[in-house]
């Protein structure tokens, strides 16, 4: 996990995570509505400057991250490409029918989710869910006790992680992980879950208990540690998606 925390900071990281929200959530509705090819290329090829640039991620490492998604893009489009219909016919065999249509078709469909994958991917190796909460609170006026128990929720994630690899590391050490069969996968998933669910219970109550005793279900004001706040890097971001809007509509008419 520590590896993926060592990146570096580009100005992407420092815009407003709950207007990063809202500008991806939109995009995504709006792309949904994108009949053009030319329009959804031009998002894409948009986002993936964004992916490439500005994630702060090392070269190899977003190669590997889009390998899943290279392949969500083939699947996709070829299951459209392959079998749907259209009236200029470019190629037929069997059940495969190859069309102009459903080439055209097949893309849009792949890229459109291309877009989804690289957006949201973007969005998270460039935000923070720490800042995104405080974000939401002081932006968009969540409730603290709903956004501390997320935070919290997050938090507990690796410590259970950590209690996994014990029990695990327990178990081998007194040669309980030898059981095969079906009754051992039974057996294991039975001492595994119960100490897991036990200690998440108990936590879970430790940190409903503390929340109460620091009033986060009062109606008062709060301050925060962390200000998040608005700077010049929203104003980029704002225009450059302004500007990927722009080239989508007026890719149907500039490349025809």
């Amino acid at each position: 996990m520590r590896e993926w925390e060592l990146v570096k900071e580009t100005w992407l990281h420092r815009v407003n995570p709950s207007l990063k929200l809202g500008m991806s959530l939109l995009l995504c509705i709006a792309a949904m509505f994108v009949r053009n090819l030319d329009g959804m290329a031009a998002i894409g090829i948009g986002l993936l400057v964004l992916f490439l640039l500005f994630t702060g991620q090392p070269l190899k490492r977003i190669l590997l991250l889009l390998i899943p998604f290279c392949a969500i893009f083939v699947s996709t489009a070829s299951a459209m490409i392959l079998f749907g219909k259209g009236e200029t016919l470019w190629f037929e065999w069997g059940l495969i029918r190859i069309t102009e249509e459903s080439f055209l078709r097949g893309m849009l469909i792949g890229l459109r989710a291309l877009v989804f994958a690289v957006l949201g991917l973007t969005f998270a190796l460039t935000t923070r869910p720490i800042n995104l909460f405080y974000s939401l609170m002081q932006q968009l006026r969540l409730d603290p006790k709903y956004a501390y128990s997320f935070m919290a929720a997050l938090r507990l994630i690796p410590i259970m992680t950590e209690e996994f690899e014990t029990i695990r590391n327990a178990r081998k050490v007194r040669g309980s992980e030898r059981v095969k069969g079906l009754q051992g996968i039974l057996f294991k998933l039975k001492v595994y879950t119960i100490p897991l669910l036990s200690g998440s219970i108990r936590r879970a109550h430790r940190i409903a208990v503390a929340m109460e005793a620091k009033r986060f279900s009062g109606n008062v004001k709060r301050t925060y540690y962390y200000e998040i706040g608005f700077s010049r890097n929203d104003f980029v971001f704002l225009a450059y998606m302004a500007l990927l809007a722009v080239m989508s509509y007026g890719a149907k008419y500039w490349i025809g």
